[in-house]
């Protein structure tokens, strides 16, 4: 079973995380990608985080309308920090061992893996996919990667990076899409559209719940 996964504050989700999602599912032929809302984020401080329900809400009316897109509340039932050490394991003991599983995750984020709990164990639950960013040079991710002493080696056969455990590390290339989270909750707070940045489920939810209109620097 060849399962997908992004996980994200998704405050809020946007246009740019479900096209990687779908993009990466439909070229990796993946059965399905699991949205996971974050529960509770140890890198982001809580204060402007919208509540974990609503986040949830808004990954599910977004990908109403994907075949392949599936959201799962998996963080917010555990109680404390969420970390992806703990989803991937829990993947793996609902899904059963035949399960082929891919963390897909932006460049950016990925060269702070270093800062996650057990991030080289990481690398024995999931394939990862790292969807290419601007910036950040074959070179520079290279050195990155070696740094990381988990035992990736290139395979030239299969044109990616394999591990020990028998996953391995693909770089991919999706639309670029400029789309922030932050830039959309800033344009609702100072009442500018966010029309074609967001799903327009997720637009009129914002609206209707009222969500983000507090200015984050006061919590």
């Amino acid at each position: 079973m060849k399962l997908g996964i992004l996980g994200g504050t998704f405050n809020p989700i946007h246009l740019g995380h479900l096209r990687v999602a779908e993009e990466t599912g439909e070229d990796l032929g993946l059965k399905k990608v699991y949205l996971i809302p974050s529960g509770m984020p140890p890198h982001k401080s809580p204060h402007p985080i919208a509540d974990f329900s609503h986040r949830l809400e808004m990954a599910r009316l977004a990908s109403e309308t994907s075949p392949i897109l599936e959201v799962w509340d998996i963080e917010g039932k555990r109680p404390g920090l969420s970390y992806s050490i703990e989803t991937l394991k829990l993947f793996h003991s609902h899904f059963g061992s035949k399960l082929e599983l891919s963390f897909i995750i932006g460049t950016d984020a990925f060269i702070e893996i270093k800062t996650w709990k057990e991030y080289q164990n990481l690398f024995r639950y999931a394939s990862f996919v790292v969807i290419n960013r601007p910036g950040y040079t074959a070179k520079k991710f290279l050195t990155f990667l070696d740094s990381l002493n988990a035992g990736f080696a290139w395979n030239p056969e299969r044109k990616c990076f394999c591990h020990p455990s028998g996953n391995i590390l693909l770089k991919r290339d999706t639309t670029l899409m400029d789309i922030s989270a932050s830039r959309i909750r800033e344009m609702v707070r100072k009442g500018k559209s966010i029309r074609f940045l967001v799903p327009e489920a997720v637009r009129e939810y914002i609206e209707k719940v009222g969500l983000y209109l507090i200015d984050e620097s006061t919590g």
